[in-house]
Parts: structure tokens; sequence; C-alpha cells
């Protein structure tokens, strides 16, 4: 069975974490959606849920840094979430590309990012490489 055959429950236990209801629904709405959500698309679509703005970001951070979600920043530097792919490499190494028409967010697991030389004494967390324009879809119709 693979990861994608799990229940979103399932995923999260596989983790070795709780699988809270707000986590469970906020999973549930990612794999759902068409393009990457921000969190005040994530906190509109589970309204009446019960689940507070603070415990969306908290939800929102564990499933990043779980690996099972990625954020991506957009051109109003808004964050953006995504489910991660369960076959793709780490998010840190290889590009985003992000529809300026639907706002989708797509990994470009065959553009390799690699990290740089740093000057003595610097250190890096993390390197990104995000690429906007048009997707195949939106393109055919500009």
């Amino acid at each position: 069975m693979s990861a994608d055959d799990l229940t979103p429950a399932d995923r999260i236990r596989a983790l070795g974490a709780r699988a809270t209801p707000a986590r469970v629904a906020v999973m549930r709405l990612l794999d759902a959606a068409e393009r990457a959500l921000t969190h005040h698309d994530i906190e509109l679509a589970l309204e009446g849920s019960g689940f507070d703005r603070v415990t969306l970001y908290r939800v929102l951070d564990w499933m990043v840094e779980s690996g099972i979600a990625h954020r991506v920043t957009d051109a109003q530097r808004v964050f953006r979430f995504s489910k991660a792919a369960t076959d793709a490499p780490a998010h840190d190494r290889h590009a985003h590309f992000r529809c300026e028409d639907c706002g989708k967010v797509f990994c470009l697991d065959d553009v390799p990012v690699t990290r740089p030389a740093l000057p003595k004494g610097f250190s890096s967390s993390a390197v990104e490489l995000s690429i906007t324009g048009h997707c195949g879809h939106c393109g055919k119709h500009s």
C-alpha cells in the first residue's frame, strides 16, 4: 500500500504523530486543493470547524516540518501551502513553479537546487528556487 492509499489520519500516524482533528482537516483540505492555499484560504474553508487561527498556523508549520506539506512564498510575500508529493525529493533540493494565473504551485523535480558555497562563518538552513510564470494549462489561454 502506498502512502497515497492511506487516509489522512493514517499518514499522520505513520509519522509517529497524533492525528488531531485539526491536522486531519487541514490534510484533507490540502489533498483536495487544486492550487496552493494561503493560511487565510484554509481558515475560511475550515470556518465553523472550531479551529482558531493559531491552531491552523501550528498545524501548517508542523506539516511543513514533517515534510507532508510545503510552503512557498508568492509574489505578494504571502505563504501558500500545498500537499507535498510522497515521492518528491526534499523541498530544499528542487525548484518550484508558481502559475501567476491559477496560483498552482508545481514541484520541478528535474530542476535540482544545489547549496552554494558560502563565506567562512556563514551557514544556510534552506535554499529555495521559485520560478513564476504561466503553467501549461493557463499559458494556452494567454
